[in-house]
């Protein structure tokens, strides 16, 4: 799977986006993820890729040009559209399912924004789809990128070690993850639940089920309504 980014960070990405999981992934060519800097595309003889808005108001708007520029680098070579993706606090909050979802996309070309937003006129011709990471702004969309390529990259093969991996975590099926304990057998005078020590693997099973549905009837009472609807409805979450 491919991931190009575009941003006017891209050292921070690459950082953070080579440790790890991830950075195995990449360096076992199960992933590739590119960054591009949009700077580099400017045609500004400063390298300038914001200007004043419209209408005043304060900050800075990011300029068409070196975003169109740079997308059409992205894409020159290419003999099938890329899926594009603008994070944006205006978005869809970003859920399991849509990463689910986006992980059967073979390339997804990312637009990071930054100071107040991009220029209205490029993000209609070459956005697919607008996500956020959650109802809030930050500085720039570099963060909710990353954030975004972390989650759907744990589900695409190969990534992790089996399917399981990433099932049986909160919010794949609908529900929270159920509670996981380790080493020592007692801590602080609590104990392991003892049919975890049992080696009866049905019963754990149950054992397991049960508590993502209690966990997530007093963590999240929406996500519990949602699963209760879904179920009764005979709906796939």
């Amino acid at each position: 799977m491919i991931f190009d980014i575009m941003t006017l960070f891209p050292e921070s990405i690459d950082l953070f986006l080579s440790e790890s999981i991830i950075g195995r992934a990449r360096d076992n060519n199960i992933i590739e993820i590119r960054t591009h800097n949009i700077r580099d595309f400017s045609e500004n003889k400063h390298k300038k890729t914001d200007d004043y808005p419209y209408g005043g108001g304060t900050g800075m708007v990011m300029t068409a040009q070196p975003i169109y520029d740079c997308w059409k680098h992205i894409k020159k070579d290419l003999t099938y559209s890329p899926l594009t993706v603008y994070m944006s606090p205006q978005g869809k909050v970003l859920t399991q399912s849509t990463a689910k979802r986006l992980s059967k996309e073979k390339h997804i070309i990312i637009l990071c924004g930054h100071y107040e937003g991009v220029d209205e006129r490029v993000l209609e011709e070459i956005v697919d789809e607008e996500i956020s990471i959650g109802d809030y702004v930050l500085t720039g969309g570099e963060l909710p990128a990353m954030v975004l390529i972390d989650c759907i990259s744990r589900m695409v093969d190969g990534v992790l070690p089996s399917e399981d991996a990433y099932q049986d975590e909160s919010h794949y099926d609908g529900l929270l993850e159920y509670p996981q304990y380790t080493r020592p057998q007692v801590f602080l005078s609590k104990s392991v639940p003892d049919v975890l020590l049992s080696g009866h693997h049905a019963k754990i099973e149950k054992w397991r089920f049960e508590k993502k549905v209690e966990t997530t009837r007093r963590k999240r009472p929406d996500l519990y309504q949602k699963y209760k609807n879904c179920l009764e409805k005979n709906e796939l979450i």
